[in-house]
């Protein structure tokens, strides 16, 4: 689960640009940790490696089992300390934590199951430090859509295109699949956050045959590399399995 610099695994350009802020934000913050919430974090998939890096993690999630294995997650990692689960709705994220208390709020796997979106949005972003980062990572709807047709499942691929929410049909899991554009809009609306990146998380993710994925996803010029490449060209983004936004709170 944890990989280099204390990142889970995901795309490198997704640590990377995590890497990145956590820099930005221990600039600004000199000996203290930086602070960082989790909106819906669950077990700690990136939590607890955040608090390996020396992070104060807070998660906030609504099942009491996910938060007993964020605990058991962090003191096996040795960092109880750093990590304080909190149960409660991300829809009111303000009334668990305080709002303008973290300089990187992560909302991964979130704004695709919550049922109000705008609210959770509002939410991400009253609880960031003035100047702190919004890193969001949702299902885009048009990489699902590639994935559906290349499984042979076309009618759910054209669900997917056509449903206003990007749903597959009525028995789908996620409530929403968002496309770049709605993303921004929701993220920058009413001037609440900037959108400073935007990048693909599994561009090619599904496509190559399962030979080349094992045998050539380490090398030179193997899957990594050209996912990371991928992952910053717009033609391609928009394809990815994953969208990551990084926008940026109004503030020094």
């Amino acid at each position: 689960m944890s990989t280099e610099s204390g990142l889970p695994a995901s795309s490198s350009a997704v640590r990377s640009a995590l890497r990145a802020e956590l820099a930005r934000a221990r600039e600004r913050r000199g000996d203290r940790p930086v602070r960082v919430l989790d909106a819906g974090g669950g077990s700690g998939a990136w939590a607890v490696p955040m608090a390996v890096a020396g992070c104060q993690v807070t998660v906030v999630d609504t099942s009491p089992n996910a938060l007993a294995a964020l605990r058991g997650r962090a003191r096996d990692a040795g960092v109880e300390d750093r990590v304080t689960a909190v149960q409660g709705d991300v829809q009111a994220l303000t009334d668990a934590v305080p709002a303008g208390g973290a300089e990187l709020v992560l909302g991964h796997g979130l704004l695709e199951v919550v049922d109000d979106l705008a609210a959770t949005v509002r939410q991400l972003a009253e609880a960031t430090a003035p100047g702190g980062a919004v890193s969001v990572l949702v299902s885009g709807r048009y990489g699902a859509a590639l994935g559906q047709v290349h499984a042979g499942r076309l009618a759910q691929a054209r669900a997917m295109l056509t449903d206003p929410a990007g749903r597959s049909g009525p028995t789908d899991a996620l409530q929403r699949r968002l496309d770049l554009s709605a993303l921004r809009g929701l993220l920058e609306y009413e001037g609440r956050l900037t959108v400073e990146l935007v990048q693909g998380d599994g561009v090619f993710e599904g496509w190559p045959p399962a030979a080349v994925s094992d045998a050539e996803s380490g090398g030179p010029d193997g899957l990594g590399e050209l996912e990371e490449l991928a992952a910053g060209i717009p033609e391609l983004l928009v394809l990815a399995a994953r969208l990551h936004v990084l926008a940026r709170a109004p503030g020094a």
